[in-house]
């Protein structure tokens, strides 16, 4: 059992942001269900010491539902029931920890290399007594051949072409990388296109999801490949100290 963490409310140090969260917009309830309290909870915690320990920026604060949270948990209509799903670059648990809340039957891995990130991902872990969701710090290239996922998430982590070649060695046969984008997906997906079918992707696709609960939908890229990546081992090289917080 992982050790009780402090509160981030109380951890995050600093003074509050003046810029004020809304109240939960009605679709909350029906999103996430019987953890509406539970995503209302996260919703806070992203307000306040996520801004202070700048996780968030404050200017996001009034439309953190809308564009973030919502935005982030309709993407669930896409994922098969009972699956591993690994939330790359996980920043402040956008979409994994809200894909978590909305979809309890996931189990959810936070793939995040900065200490001080997972550090905050594993108090609001604990805050929420989220069971489904663990958090591994390192970044995709060392989990590799390693790890294996059915599906891939990620968001304003990195332009399609790198972000396909971190996510696709992630997934298992027949498994999907779906990343959330703006409104420049098609043009990305189109540039990217030749790169995806050598890193052995066999279908790719943009979608819409969330209308009538996010305005506007929330815009996706699915990557998908039939076999697994084989990954070659990559040569050793000296360990580099990381710093505090980084």
């Amino acid at each position: 059992m992982r050790p009780s963490a402090p509160d981030p409310a109380v951890a995050g140090g600093g003074e509050p942001t003046d810029l004020v969260l809304g109240p939960a917009p009605e679709a909350v309830v029906s999103v996430f269900g019987d953890r509406a309290a539970d995503a209302t909870r996260y919703a806070e915690i992203l307000a306040g010491p996520g801004v202070t320990r700048g996780l968030l920026g404050p200017r996001e604060v009034p439309r953190l539902w809308e564009r973030h949270i919502l935005n982030c948990a309709v993407v669930g209509e896409l994922l098969p029931a009972d699956i591993r799903v690994c939330d790359v670059g996980s920043g402040a648990g956008l979409p994994g920890i809200v894909l978590a809340l909305a979809r309890p039957d996931l189990s959810v891995t936070l793939l995040e290399p900065l200490l001080r990130r997972t550090l905050f991902l594993d108090e609001v872990i604990d805050l929420l007594c989220l069971e489904n969701v663990r958090v591994l710090r390192g970044r995709a290239e060392e989990f590799a051949g390693k790890e294996r996922f059915e599906v891939v998430t990620s968001r304003a982590v990195a332009p399609l072409d790198r972000l396909a070649g971190w996510s696709l060695p992630l997934l298992r046969s027949g498994g999907e990388m779906v990343a959330l984008k703006g409104g420049s997906a098609e043009a990305e997906l189109a540039e990217s296109a030749e790169l995806l079918a050598k890193l052995g992707a066999t279908r790719w696709s943009v979608q819409m999801v969330g209308a009538g609960i996010v305005d506007p939908p929330t815009t996706v890229i699915r990557v998908g490949i039939d076999e697994e990546i084989q990954v070659r081992s990559a040569k050793k090289s000296r360990p580099r100290n990381r710093r505090p917080g980084r």
